[in-house]
């Protein structure tokens, strides 16, 4: 794992403060968009954490999954099936039980998946995203192609004492960063512990981690059920969010969009990643906002990145910040 320069994680941690005072001063700055504006950085923050479990498996395992989103819409959909049609899911229950349900179906696509490699991993894992799809789509107890409606925010209660009302915006803003933040750090101890380390080995030289003695496969499917469960928690979050599910959660182009978010930030450093979604969904919004064709514009501004800055926004970080640190004798 990339450490982090000192004169990167300050402004990181800027950032974060940035992002908590958000809603006490927001209204301030803009006074009429504030709570949209609120509600949209809850939703970047909710995929830069989907963009850092993607960052697990391409950017240090290099598995180049194409399935990532099919988790994302499996945790949406399990709050979903989950909760009552006209009362509050228990979220001490649904969470557990719907991160155990991801946690369990990536176990077993990626047990398949890992027998292969290369762009046979990647067509797999697209296999398997679309057939997650299809089968919310046609399926009427999910709702079919319209989705499903989640009418009561969950409960977070103990003996019938509410803990934290979900329901109420800022509290739920709150969570999201609460839970950004613990993704971060809790991907990085992970990749800093013993078994971080040998997916990272896995990621440069596979055979000569097996002429080590370690088994590449049990720690690449390991890896691969950590990142799709957080992926899980992620559509958790969202479906919490907007109320809403559909199928298009868990379809191959959010995947894409995911991975396409992992390659602007930089793969292998996770800040990388959570910064790529920040900057692919503000750009989205600002180019949404000036013209009509702005998917077109959008991939311009894609392909410019990719080839202005081929280690993305992470790697001009970490180059602008090694002489500056060298200097200072950190």
């Amino acid at each position: 794992m990339i450490r982090l320069p000192r004169s990167i994680a300050l402004p990181l941690l800027a950032l974060v403060v940035l992002l908590a005072l958000f809603p006490a001063y927001g209204p301030l700055l803009f006074p009429a968009k504030h709570a949209f504006l609120m509600q949209k950085l809850a939703g970047i923050m909710i995929l830069a954490m989907l963009a850092m479990s993607l960052d697990l498996l391409v950017g240090v395992t290099g598995l180049v999954s194409l399935a990532h989103a099919a988790f994302f819409g499996l945790g949406g959909y399990g709050l979903a099936l989950l909760s009552p049609e006209y009362e509050a899911a228990n979220l001490w229950l649904v969470l557990p039980a719907t991160l155990a349900g991801v946690a369990a179906a990536s176990a077993v696509v990626g047990w398949l998946s890992i027998r292969t490699s290369g762009i046979y991993f990647i067509m797999v894992t697209l296999a398997f995203g679309q057939m997650g799809f299809y089968l919310f789509n046609d399926s009427k107890g999910a709702g079919g192609s319209d989705g499903m409606y989640i009418m009561v925010t969950p409960s977070l209660e103990i003996a019938g004492t509410a803990l934290l009302r979900l329901s109420d915006k800022m509290t739920f803003y709150y969570v999201v960063l609460a839970l950004f933040v613990g993704v971060y750090f809790g991907l990085r101890m992970l990749l800093a512990s013993p078994f971080g380390r040998v997916v990272a080995a896995i990621g440069v030289n596979e055979n000569r981690v097996r002429g080590l003695g370690f088994d590449p496969d049990r720690y690449k499917l390991v890896a691969f059920v950590i990142g799709c469960t957080v992926a899980g928690l992620a559509g958790f979050l969202a479906a919490m969010q907007y109320g809403f599910v559909n199928p298009s959660m868990l379809s191959w182009h959010h995947s894409g969009e995911a991975l396409v978010m992992v390659i602007l930030g930089g793969m292998g450093t996770l800040f990388g990643p959570a910064l790529g979604a920040f900057v692919f969904e503000l750009a989205r919004y600002g180019l949404e906002s000036m013209t009509e064709h702005w998917l077109a514009a959008m991939g311009v501004f894609v392909i410019v990145v990719v080839l202005a800055l081929p280690k993305g926004i992470a790697g001009l970080l970490l180059r602008l910040a090694r002489p500056r640190d060298e200097g200072d004798g950190s």
